[in-house]
Order: C-alpha cells, then structure tokens, then sequence
C-alpha cells in the first residue's frame, strides 16, 4: 500500500474508533455487548434476575419511577410515589409482561410520576457513598475541574469546607461541559443495582446541578450498556436545585459491578457538578474478599429499625415492662406541636435520688434530622435491660451505682419532619430546626459572655460566682425567642443534680468539649479553653478511643476536618465559634459536665446500617458512662449531722466551683493526682483538706465537717428575737451606805460590773 492510501486508511481507522468511542460514550450499545450482558446476567447462579433482553422487553411495557421526596418511611429502600398523571395503571408480578396503555409523553423520558413499578421493584439499601463503606478507589469520573472536586468528593450530603479550597469541595464536577462526562462507582463484585440518588453540587458562592442522566452499567469498565426503553436509551430527570436529594427507580434491577452516570444536561448557569448515592444489593459471593474485610456483624438481639414517635413510646414501654424493677418512664415537657419529651430513667431505685449516688444523662435529636443517636438510645435502654437481667457483673454495677436518664428525642417535631421523608432523601437540613424554626442546642443563654465581662471587671468571686452564672432576666421573659423544648430542658437541668452528660449527634466522626464560644469577638475559630480542659479532654478521650473508628488515623474524613489527627476530640470553640451552646450552658449554670458526641458521618443511616453503628458505638457509650465515677465524691455535713445544700466545694488552682446537692452530697470530676479541696457554706467555717485521685475507676470518698461561725450564731439569735435587742433578766441591787461606798464593799462598784455607784 503506498504512502498516501496507507495515510488515508490510517485516518479512516482512526474516525471509526473515535465514533467508536463517541458511540459508546453516548450509551449506543453493538450487538456483542448486548450479547455479553446477556451472558453475564443468565448465569445460573442469577437466574433470578431478569437479562439485559428481559428487561429489553420489559422497558418496552412500562416506565420507572422517579421520587424526589418521598419513600419508605422507616429507612427502606426509597419506594416510588404512585400517581394517575398520564400513566397507565400499576400492574402486579403476575401480568407485568402484559401490554399496557401507552403514555403521552415520550417513553424515553423518566419524570417524576411514572409509578407503574411500585408492586414490581425490588427494595436494596444505599451502597454507602455517604456513609464512606465505598472508598474512595471505588469512584471514578471521566474528567474534573480539579482534585477538590474530584469523584471521591462525589457523596450524597457530603459538604464543602468552609472557604471551598482546593481539597475540600462540595461535590464531583466535571473538568469539561459536554455531554461525553461520567461518574463512575465500582462496587467490586456484581450488585444488583435498583436505583439512583443524586444531588447538585454542595457550595455558598456557586450553583450547579445535573437536570437529566443516563445510566450505564458494566461487569469490566470497559463494555458498557445503557439502561434503554425498548431501542430507545432512558434519560432520568434530575435535580431541579442543588440541595434537595431526587430519587430514581430502575424499572427492573440490573446486575453488573459496575455502573456509571452521564450527565446529559445540567443547569444553564452552572455546570456539571453532582453527589450521589447508588442502591443495590450485593449479590451471594462467599468467596469476595472485599465483602469479608468489611463485614461487621452484632450479636446482640435489638430491635433494629427506625422508630416513629408512636415506635418509640411503645419500645420504651416494653423495655420497661421487660425491667419494672430498674427503669422508669417520664417526661420533662412537651414539643411545640404538643408531643411530650420522654425521658427513660435505670436506676436500682427509679424514681429516687440516693445520697451519693451520681446522675448521669444522655440526650439526642436536639436536631431532628440526626436520626443515629435516637435509635442508639433506643439500643442502649434494650442493652442494659438484658444485660442487667442475664447478670452481667459490669452492667449491674453501672445500674446499682449510678441514676441514668436517657432523652432520645429533644425535638420530636424536627424528627418526624425527617422520618416521614426517609434516610436518604432528607437532605443535610430537613428535621434540624422546631416547628417554629429554632436551632435547640445553640437555643441557651450566652452565659460566657457574662462570666467573661465580670472577670474583666474583677467581680469575682466579690460580686459573682465563677460558677452557676444566673440566668439573665430578658431570657426568662415570654417575648423571649425561646423554644419550648429549650425551656423543658433548662428545667430540668436544674432540677436534677447531673453531674455528667452526653448529647448525640450527626454528619461528623468527633467528640467536642466547651467551650464551644470563641472569647476574641469576631473570631471564628479559637482555641477557648475552660478551667478543667484537662478533665474534659480525658471524658471526650474516653469515648473517642473506644469508638470503632474515630481514633482510626486511616480512615477517611466525613466531610472537610481531618479529627483523626487530634484523637477526633476538639475544643467546640476551635472548630467553629456558637453562641449559647448546651455545652456551655451546662457548664456555667449547674455541675454538669456536658460533651457532644458526633457519632456517625451520615446524618440519618439507612436502617440496614444500624447493627454496625451499634457495634461502632456500643463500648464508648457503656465507657463514657463509667466516667461519671472518676475524680472525687462525698457529703458535707454540719456537726450535728445534717447534710448542707448548696454548700460550695473549690478545688486549688481550678477556678470553677461546685455545689452540693439538697441532702449535702456532691460529684467533682478529676482526672488523678493530689488536690486540696474546700469546703463553703453560708455561715459555716471553711473545711479544707487533701483529696488523692487515683487510676482505678471509683471516686475517691472526701467528706467535710463544717461548724457554725460566731457571726452566723449571732444573726441566728437576732433572726430568733426579730432583730429586736435581747432583754436580759436583771438582778437587784443592795443598798450601800455611805461607809460601805467609802471602803468600796457590800456592792458593784466601779471596777465590778461596769455599773456605777451613786
């Protein structure tokens, strides 16, 4: 062949690759590919499933489904919505391969009311994007803008970095605006996948969403075949804004390993930018060493779901019907829709505050969308129930030893928001606020604020406390922006005497500690210590290195902040800067220590993933209880006996006091060592002393003896007689004479009682 020919074949091969590619690229599958699907898909082992002509011909009869905010309540599988818009009647199993009315509208185009699948799809969780089970060498993309918006930044909810930076960007955009882009998920063994999550791109300054997708699937990455209507390929509607999760619905599962999107229009003003979750279910391999490396299993027997309102009084009751002995029922107030705020309390004595014995609670739902820590509370209380009753020794001494309350939902209204919805189509934010719009955990007085000023002016401990800083007036008023909620939980703060707590929350992998305010104003970030930092460090330690993955320094992070390099326990202040926390209200105005425990990157899991969520969280929760025993305890009593309430109990060097409980016992947390302690009362001598806190669990016992001073003795006696002068009884005097004045005898003189002679 000469030069010339030889040229032109070679660019004439060179075209028909290209269109090749283009073709492929497009989603227009060859015969061979078809017939190699085919192959794949009826194999014996899954027969089950229907092949690539199967579901060929089922397209043909019917259109899937699209939701954008609706599904299986309870954390299944999203399930579509059923509608009579332009669509012909659901049909069942039995006649589904039946002719049906044809639709008006193209039958390529997927939209949101093509619900004639709903008795016929099968319900698979989410493979686990958001929740990081799929790593990052499993997500692949055609091109991208740059690393930050990478594919492995291409997560369902996954949130950008504060400034949007180069390593931390809210989602996968493509690096070219043409409708040849992909993002690619390799589930590493075939999966029967069922249908599709996605949503825009994650950000404050852009606005950038995919509108409508095709989906390819493959068994190597190299042949791919696009889910088709008939001849036609499937074009599935998209995201009409960048926050809201859109859920389709393949008309009929398709099995592959792997499976891609491709986008084929997108915002005008934007580009191609998404976040995605897929769902499918793995298909039986014994043999997958992906699977067994992965595998975690419980074998504790819990109910394992996502509770309603309704579900959850029920499972609280029969918990407490299983260990009437041990556990109590009660509320602390009720929601803004009317929904009462229960509380679960396990004690050896339910009901009673024994002297010396410490509260503890956990709280969770203060944002209701953060579904993990209500269901982990719900675990907890079956736990100990059974645990208690088979004798496990560490379980009933936590129980005979300690008063435990457990809140497993703050805001009820914000989680049925949530619940109705489902896991993975609420978003980042649906559920978080009250019915009426308020932010509970960050809904407390700013008590920093007040301590700081008084400190700078030098008023204490003159004119204030360093401790139990008062509530301010214009909080307590009615106009107040207060919710309700708020209020049931400052009441019953102050109430109960607890000496440590725990709030649960979501959407990160850390444990915080106050203060959660930056002292500097304006600054958004600042390391805030408070006076016991060191014990705070050591109670968030002891839940994040029992935790399952919090301390793994090779784990990936959830969202922008690498916790792992710091044990994943944080000052609240140096994180991000908030203004009338829990935390710090806790700390400021009664003894409770209180900490927030994130205890999952996602939000609200799929039901699927609790058993491991138990699992991930079970051992900190059991040791971060514990902790309410480490540091010192005892009663300060008067010399008669009696306990004295509110008496004041310092530490040397740790300016943040204490007080005792109504029947004069107290709780002060420390980490080991040797401190010499204080003993105040109002009109009571000081009792001083030398405390040694040792590394075995249990507080050490340090009791004071305090006696009366002689002024509060006095003002006794004055408050006795109605500050009135005290008439004493008066003796009568003899009468001298003249003879007896002259030689000073027979009578007071001068020098006797003060009484002059006259």
């Amino acid at each position: 062949m000469s030069g010339p020919h030889l040229t032109l074949f070679a660019l004439a091969l060179l075209g028909g690759l290209l269109a090749g590619y283009l073709e492929l690229s497009h989603g227009h599958v060859a015969e061979d590919e078809n017939y190699y699907m085919q192959e794949l898909l009826s194999r014996e082992h899954y027969h089950q499933v229907p092949g690539a002509e199967e579901q060929a011909q089922t397209h043909r009869d019917h259109s899937p489904s699209q939701t954008t905010a609706k599904k299986g309540a309870k954390g299944k599988a999203p399930s579509s919505r059923q509608t009579d818009k332009a669509t012909p009647e659901a049909k069942t199993v039995k006649n589904r391969n039946k002719n049906t009315e044809k639709s008006k509208k193209s039958p390529n185009m997927i939209s949101e009311g093509d619900a004639q699948y709903k008795q016929i799809q099968e319900e698979c969780p989410p493979m686990g994007l958001e929740t990081l089970k799929i790593d990052d060498f499993q997500l692949h993309a055609s091109t991208m803008r740059r690393y930050g918006l990478g594919a492995h930044r291409g997560r369902l909810n996954i949130q950008a970095a504060l400034y949007e930076d180069d390593l931390y960007d809210g989602g996968w955009c493509a690096g070219r605006l043409d409708p040849l882009q992909w993002f690619e998920v390799d589930a590493r063994r075939l999966t029967k996948f069922t249908g599709v999550i996605t949503q825009g791109r994650n950000s404050l300054w852009s606005s950038d969403w995919v509108t409508s997708y095709k989906i390819l699937v493959s068994n190597d990455s190299h042949t791919w075949v696009t889910l088709k209507n008939g001849s036609e390929e499937l074009i599935f509607i998209g995201n009409k804004e960048k926050e809201i999760p859109v859920l389709n619905m393949f008309p009929v599962p398709v099995v592959a390993r792997y499976i891609r999107i491709n986008p084929r229009s997108w915002f005008n003003s934007g580009s191609i930018c998404m976040r995605a979750e897929i769902l499918g279910c793995p298909m039986p391999d014994p043999n997958n060493y992906y699977h067994r490396r992965n595998e975690v299993t419980t074998t504790d027997n819990l109910d394992f779901k996502h509770h309603s309102y309704k579900d959850m009084r029920h499972l609280m009751k029969l918990v407490n019907e299983m260990c009437p002995n041990i556990t109590r029922i009660y509320n602390i107030g009720k929601s803004q829709n009317g929904l009462k705020l229960y509380a679960f309390e396990i004690s050896d004595n339910p009901g009673e505050h024994e002297l010396g014995e410490p509260e503890f609670r956990y709280t969770t739902g203060s944002h209701g969308n953060e579904v993990l820590g209500r269901e982990l509370l719900l675990l907890l209380m079956q736990f100990i129930c059974q645990e208690y009753l088979s004798g496990n020794p560490r379980i009933r001494h936590l129980v005979d030893e300690t008063r435990i309350h457990l809140l497993p939902s703050v805001n009820p209204d914000g989680y049925e928001k949530a619940f109705e919805v489902g896991s993975e189509l609420s978003g980042w934010s649906l559920g978080r606020w009250t019915q009426d719009g308020i932010d509970i955990h960050h809904n407390f007085p700013d008590l920093n604020s007040i301590l700081w000023e008084a400190e700078a002016r030098k008023w204490i401990p003159r004119k204030m406390f360093n401790h139990q800083v008062p509530i301010p007036d214009w909080y307590q008023s009615k106009n107040a922006t207060v919710a309700v909620e708020t209020r049931a939980l400052v009441a019953w703060m102050e109430k109960i005497s607890f000496v440590l707590g725990g709030n649960l929350q979501g959407g990160e992998l850390v444990v915080t500690f106050p203060y959660d305010k930056t002292r500097s104003q304006g600054v958004i970030r600042e390391q805030t210590p408070t006076p016991d930092d060191h014990v705070f460090r050591w109670l968030a330690f002891s839940y994040a290195s029992t935790h399952r993955l919090m301390t793994d320094a090779s784990r990936r992070v959830c969202h922008s902040e690498d916790f792992a390099k710091e044990d994943s326990t944080i000052n609240g202040a140096s994180w991000h800067t908030a203004a009338g926390s829990m935390n710090d209200f806790s700390y400021l105005h009664t003894n409770c220590f209180e900490l927030s425990m994130f205890v999952g990157c996602d939000k609200f899991p799929h039901e699927s993933e609790l058993p491991e969520e138990w699992e991930n969280n079970r051992e900190s929760l059991l040791v971060f209880m514990e902790q309410v025993h480490r540091g010192i305890k005892g009663i300060v009593r008067d010399v008669q006996g009696r306990g004295i309430a509110n008496a004041i109990i310092s530490v040397d060097g740790i300016s943040h006091d204490i007080r005792t409980a109504s029947d004069g016992d107290y709780w002060r947390l420390l980490n080991p060592g040797e401190y010499r302690v204080t003993a105040r009362a109002e009109g009571y001598s000081p009792s001083s002393k030398k405390c040694e806190v040792g590394y075995d669990m249990g507080a050490t016992r340090c009791d004071f003896t305090v006696g009366r001073t002689n002024l509060s003795r006095i003002k006794e006696i004055m408050e006795k007689f109605g500050k009135q002068p005290i008439r004493l009884p008066v003796r009568p005097f003899p009468i001298r004479t003249p003879q007896q004045r002259r030689l000073g005898r027979g009578g007071p003189t001068s020098k006797g009682d003060g009484v002059t002679g006259g």
